[in-house]
């Protein structure tokens, strides 16, 4: 592969400092002197194959070691918020969402990627999804991160159990319709009915239930930031998930998110899930016990046309970091077609990072190895809900399976645990809702100058 110039430049210094490595654990170390980029992410299939071949590819080419520090989404998410919000300088790049990137841009936490983009001519950005860079574009109209992969949500489901229960999967389906399935197909083989997530975290349960309520018609807020958490729309919608979750759902499913439900429908103990467009490449992995089994519809909607969720787990640089030559070099790698024609080759296509350039999905080889989920999923990151407009309704945030403002990772989490005892059966949806809504009216109190 060519490098930029950046990366002569980088890796030329780098020798020359002489940096000493320190440490070891999941650190990529040909031996010698050079940089050694820390990386925090969660813990993700995407992100294990990424560190598989770091030493292989990036480390071998540029002399830039990758130590990287992989978590649980929620405990990746609360390390991510300490280390950029002190600028302690202890993480060079991080996986970052299209929720954090526009609110630590804004607070200088970021640095901008314009000039590295600018003379980097090889990364192709005009390849990357457009809705994905206006995501990780800033207020200043700065680029703050790229995109590993992106995703929307689809409903994946068992064509084998519904074969045999005589069941047909509308093209196009409704949330209602869904239920109804799940009620005729609930234990056949030992299956749950549908696995939804149900552990706590703004990006845990609230991911899909927000998608849920905006296609029900209910929002958090009216335009002048009242709280409507316990309104009809609202509670409808959340009392469905619930509903849903407990009589259809898998056991113990307030303790479940998204790594766990993708297990049990891998292992074969579920009949449907709602979810990521970016757990395909799983349940269609050798080895999964339902690969060639699993076929793929639109996310279920309700009063609106269509629903879902349009997501990105991005690479920015911590604008603390002494190593932001390095660190964009390990970005232009990581989030490369070049990267993904990697992965593909020697991982297979269904393991390389989707949903986030054109390119992929004009691959012969991708079509061929995705041909079971590559429409669906090209369509969810590219025609899913609109953030700006998720819904029924004008609202006066930004967001589809989050809310735009600063202070949405506090009050979802919030949020999402009573949701989650709701699930568990320790309170009422109306009980939850009513807490729910003391506390997102309490958030938005500067909003309403008050």
């Amino acid at each position: 592969m060519k490098r930029s110039r950046i990366a002569q430049l980088a890796a030329a210094a780098t020798a020359a400092l002489g940096l000493v490595l320190a440490g070891c654990g999941d650190t990529d170390t040909p031996g010698g002197d050079q940089a050694d980029l820390k990386v925090l992410a969660m813990d993700a299939s995407q992100v294990q194959t990424l560190k598989k071949l770091t030493k292989e590819h990036f480390t071998a080419e540029t002399g830039i070691t990758v130590d990287y520090t992989l978590l649980p989404e929620n405990e990746a998410r609360e390390r991510m918020n300490r280390e950029f919000a002190t600028q302690a300088g202890n993480y060079d790049v991080a996986s970052l969402s299209a929720y954090e990137v526009p609110i630590y841009s804004d607070n200088g936490w970021l640095a901008p990627l314009d000039s590295y983009l600018k003379a980097d001519g090889d990364f192709d950005q005009g390849d990357v999804f457009p809705n994905l860079v206006s995501s990780l574009t800033g207020q200043d109209g700065k680029v703050y991160a790229e995109p590993f992969y992106g995703e929307g949500s689809f409903l994946m489901y068992r064509k084998d159990l519904f074969r045999k229960e005589g069941l047909v999967m509308p093209p196009n389906p409704t949330w209602e319709q869904v239920a109804d399935l799940a009620a005729q197909v609930d234990g056949a083989d030992g299956a749950s009915g549908i696995c939804l997530r149900g552990l706590p975290g703004w990006g845990q349960n609230l991911a899909p239930i927000n998608t849920v309520v905006n296609t029900f018609g209910g929002a958090w807020y009216d335009m002048d930031w009242n709280a409507r958490l316990n309104s009809p729309e609202f509670k409808k919608a959340v009392g469905f998930y619930v509903d849903l979750l407990r009589s259809h759902g898998q056991p113990r499913a307030d303790r479940m998110g998204v790594l766990e439900i993708l297990d049990r429908f891998v292992e074969g103990k579920c009949a449907m899930m709602y979810d990521a467009t970016s757990l395909a490449s799983s349940i269609e992995a050798d080895g999964s016990s339902v690969k060639g089994k699993v076929g793929y519809v639109p996310a279920p909607h309700d009063r609106t046309d269509q629903a879902g969720w349009l997501w990105t787990w991005a690479w920015g640089i911590q604008k603390a970091s002494d190593d932001k030559d390095a660190a964009w070099e390990f970005i232009s790698w990581a989030s490369s077609k070049e990267y993904q024609e990697q992965v593909g080759q020697e991982m297979g296509w269904t393991s390389a990072p989707a949903g986030n350039r054109k390119s992929l999905y004009a691959n012969p080889e991708y079509q061929q190895a995705a041909g079971a989920w590559y429409r669906q999923e090209y369509t969810a990151a590219t025609d899913s809900a609109d953030p700006k407009s998720p819904g029924v309704g004008p609202r006066p945030y930004t967001g589809i399976g989050f809310l735009g403002i600063p202070e949405f990772a506090v009050l979802g989490t919030a949020v999402s645990q009573q949701i989650a005892s709701a699930i568990a059966g320790q309170q009422s949806v109306d009980t939850a809702l009513d807490k729910a809504q003391d506390l997102a009216q309490a958030a938005a109190a500067k909003y309403r100058g008050g």
